[in-house]
């Protein structure tokens, strides 16, 4: 029969759970990839002429768009976003696509443009200072800037009345 030694089986042991330590720790490092709203199919976007096509057949062939203009004539705007995030970092943009349908005020296709990332806007609300309109002030002007302003006259700082008394005069 066949005997096994102790050092052998423990150190088989650890070499499986240290695999499967590193293969769970590797998976969380995986790319992950995501689309956000509409679409984009070429094809159905090249059929759309302008001067041919009005709201009702731009529907028809493209959907409801993502939304509608709040402001002046009512283009529709189809939006597509393809995301790409590793592990637990924030996502980043790869791909948009803007497709903005412009119509005439008889609901006839006008124009269409394409828009990619280059209209995006980068904005990063996390930095060290918040600018604010105002004063600057230092440290010790704020807590010693109010010295001799409370109670000054015209301040409406609860000074006694005309005469004296409370708030009636008497």
């Amino acid at each position: 029969m066949r005997q096994f030694s102790r050092h052998s089986s423990s150190g088989r042991i650890l070499l499986a759970v240290g695999l499967s330590a590193l293969v769970l720790g590797a998976s969380g490092c995986t790319r992950i990839r995501t689309h956000q709203g509409y679409s984009v199919d070429k094809l159905l976007v090249d059929s759309v002429q302008p001067g041919i096509d009005n709201r009702a057949s731009v529907e028809g062939t493209l959907g409801r768009p993502s939304f509608v203009s709040q402001f002046g004539e009512q283009d529709w705007y189809y939006v597509s976003r393809d995301m790409r995030a590793l592990a637990f970092s924030n996502p980043k943009a790869v791909d948009q696509t803007v497709l903005r349908v412009r119509f005439d005020p008889a609901g006839n296709v006008t124009a269409i443009d394409r828009m990619g990332l280059e209209q995006v806007a980068h904005i990063s609300p996390t930095g060290d200072k918040t600018p604010t309109l105002g004063r600057n002030r230092s440290l010790f002007d704020e807590i010693f800037g109010n010295i001799g302003a409370v109670g000054a006259g015209g301040m409406g700082g609860g000074g006694a009345g005309p005469n004296g008394g409370g708030p009636n005069g008497s």
